[in-house]
């Protein structure tokens, strides 16, 4: 252990419990160390969230998108499938049309977006949690067509899946047409199809009709034209090195896009708010911390006596000012770790014992999510480090100063 410290810790030990001196650092400590539990339970929580968003985009999109980078649809033929499929990595490709469809079932109707899947998404398992009810099947044994309907359409649209008379009625303009009339029935195509389940995931995918490709290819009149393609990738294989494959093997005419570049907006919002959360949680143990140079400040004068045997003893001026740091450190790093700790336990408590609910009926989980991650740990002590030298360098520099003038006088 080193001078500047024993001579520190000492001062910070010793001290008359019943100064002002000791009351000030103590507020000091106490302030930093509410100010890091924040930083830890604030940081955490917006890593769950993200962890969150990411669960949800799992249970719908896929692994990785391939769609074209100019205009909505492009030819699909056997040659296109091969190349994909034969990238390693990839277990399922899905062909996928989507469009806005009208819906209509009895006398409402509503625009919903339709999404056209071959028979590879009933093996994805994608929306098995999502089901709330009927099956995810989208053809019957007798070759009728199923559709999936999102929780929204179903409410839109008072959809009953006990009904089997009532078919759920698709219709999208017809594109051989040169002028479209609305009043006419002829110029839009329609197909019908019956409702065979419910799913429920969030408000963003609540107006989602899933039904069979070649029914939804007749409606929109697509032939073998295609929206995109959706990969589905094998357990042990890295989204991130898939796509390069799939990138280099399919040219730059199209775009290949993993989970989070689809998402990257929401994903970007997450990061920016955390970014500016932490500045301000920063700011706010700053202010904390300010204590700790008023206390160091009134240490200086009431160990001037000190200082000044020092001085005469031999000491350097930098010796006197590691002292004095080494003092705020001592103040500042206590009330952190005490913080660091009660940040680490409550998000241990939040994620066995969910203590604060979300407060929401229909929310996706009970409690706040909450995601410790060490680096966001180490983050914070850098934060303190470097905010206590901040406002330790200035009260040390004068006691060292102070100190050395009086020993010439």
């Amino acid at each position: 252990m080193n001078l500047p410290f024993r001579i520190a810790r000492r001062y910070f030990l010793s001290r008359n419990k019943r100064s002002f001196i000791s009351i000030i650092a103590l507020i000091a400590m106490i302030g930093v160390g509410v100010g890091t539990m924040s930083m830890v339970v604030v940081l955490s929580v917006f890593n769950g969230m993200e962890d969150l968003n990411r669960q949800i985009f799992k249970t719908f999109d896929a692994d990785i998108k391939i769609s074209p980078r100019e205009g909505r649809r492009f030819e699909v033929d056997d040659s296109l499938l091969m190349a994909v499929r034969s990238v390693q990595g990839v277990a399922f490709v899905t062909q996928v049309i989507e469009d806005n469809a009208l819906a209509r079932y009895h006398d409402q109707q509503t625009i919903v977006r339709l999404k056209g899947v071959d028979s590879t998404f009933e093996h994805r398992k994608q929306l098995d949690t999502a089901l709330i009810e009927g099956s995810l099947q989208l053809k019957g044994p007798n070759g009728t067509s199923y559709a999936v309907i999102s929780e929204g359409v179903r409410n839109a649209l008072l959809i009953s899946l006990e009904d089997y008379l009532t078919p759920l009625e698709l219709w999208y303009p017809r594109s051989d047409r040169r002028t479209l009339n609305l009043t006419s029935p002829d110029a839009f195509n329609q197909v019908s199809v019956r409702p065979g389940g419910t799913f429920f995931i969030e408000s963003r995918y609540d107006d989602y009709v899933i039904a069979p490709l070649s029914l939804v290819a007749s409606l929109l009149q697509y032939g073998n034209q295609r929206t995109s393609l959706e990969v589905q990738l094998g357990p042990n294989a890295s989204p991130g090195s898939v796509q390069q494959r799939l990138q280099k093997a399919l040219g730059a005419e199209f775009k290949v896009q993993d989970r989070d570049s689809l998402n990257a907006d929401l994903l970007r919002a997450i990061r920016v708010e955390k970014l500016f959360v932490t500045i301000t949680l920063s700011m706010i143990i700053l202010v904390a911390a300010i204590n700790i140079f008023f206390s160091l400040s009134m240490l200086a004068i009431e160990k001037k006596g000190d200082v000044t045997m020092l001085y005469a003893m031999g000491a350097t001026p930098g010796l006197v000012r590691r002292i004095f740091l080494a003092e705020g450190a001592i103040v500042a790093l206590t009330g952190a770790i005490l913080g660091l700790l009660g940040g680490i336990g409550l998000c241990w408590l939040q994620q066995q014992y969910g203590l604060v609910s979300m407060g929401m009926v229909s929310s996706l989980v009970d409690a706040y999510p909450v995601k410790l991650i060490w680096s966001d740990v180490l983050l914070t002590g850098v934060i303190i480090v470097l905010i206590t030298i901040a406002v330790s360098y200035v009260p040390a520099r004068r006691a060292a100063k102070t100190g050395r003038l009086a020993t010439v006088g």
